[in-house]
């Protein structure tokens, strides 16, 4: 028998994936960065941030543009897409975002695809190396701060010229950067530079009439997830106020928010997704 948390706050069942749209998104033009993801069990992983993401935007009206390290993951994005009859064109790219040259070129084909760009979602992140300062490498520190830090900068430099007033780039953050429980010291570190980067992408893209928002997410169901937390103790244990840890759509959906018209006069804000594990 469930529990009363449980029953007040179900885990989201598959409506939240196949939701019709309303048009949110219609007539936009989307890059998503990271919106495949790796597959440990095709039979049993659930879907990543970056998917859901990529799926409710083309779901909402959205042409969109699949980009990752991994092309056969953006291609399967790009097919589940496909299946779920999109309103507008998506297609896949690879780039890797520790390459400078890979984002130039990658936001320059997005573009050149869909016609221009009005959104962007930044959803990739490693959390590799240490627990602690003490057995810090700096190769791997390095490494972190290149793809969770200075890619978002990147990405935003080589996107916002590319850009129509009244779009919108969204960064995905994590609350390490708040509450570093994972002690992965280079993790939480790039995180929190990420928050300390928004202002200034705030400044530069209201210039011409662009929103930065960040999604904070919080324990989260993912491929990735799963394999970071494989024989730890159930990291759903973890005491969250809402009794369970969000999915994929979760995320997608606050992502969706801040790429809409509904949050149009929304911008350097911080949308924390995390069942209110940090208020308590």
């Amino acid at each position: 028998m469930a529990d009363a948390t449980t029953e007040r706050n179900p885990l989201p069942d598959t409506s939240a994936g196949t939701a019709p749209g309303r048009g949110r998104l219609r007539g936009r033009r989307v890059l998503v960065v990271g919106g495949g993801q790796q597959v440990f069990d095709a039979a049993t992983d659930p879907i990543g941030n970056g998917r859901a993401t990529s799926l409710l935007c083309a779901r909402e009206g959205a042409g969109v543009v699949v980009a990752d390290r991994l092309l056969d993951s953006a291609e399967a994005t790009v097919d589940a897409a496909r299946a779920d009859a999109p309103a507008g064109p998506v297609a896949a790219v690879r780039a890797d975002v520790c390459d400078p040259g890979d984002i130039g070129a990658m936001v320059d084909r997005a573009a050149e695809l869909l016609g221009g760009l009005d959104g962007v979602v930044y959803n990739v992140g490693i959390g590799v190396g240490a627990l602690d300062l003490a057995g810090v490498d700096p190769a791997e520190w390095d490494r972190t701060f290149a793809v969770n830090v200075r890619g978002a900068a990147l990405t935003a430099r080589a996107a916002f010229p590319r850009m129509t007033s009244g779009g919108a780039m969204v960064l995905l953050s994590s609350v390490a950067a708040v509450r570093p429980s994972s002690r992965l010291v280079a993790y939480g570190a790039s995180k929190a530079a990420l928050a300390g980067l928004q202002p200034y992408l705030v400044t530069e893209g209201a210039a011409t009439g662009i929103r930065v928002n960040t999604v904070m997410p919080g324990l989260v169901d993912t491929p990735n997830g799963r394999a970071a937390g494989a024989g730890r103790p159930d990291r759903a244990a973890t005491a969250i106020p809402l009794g369970r840890m969000a999915t994929g759509w979760d995320i997608g959906y606050a992502a969706l928010f801040l790429l809409s018209d509904e949050s149009a006069y929304v911008t350097g804000q911080t949308l924390t997704v995390d069942g209110g594990r940090t208020s308590v």
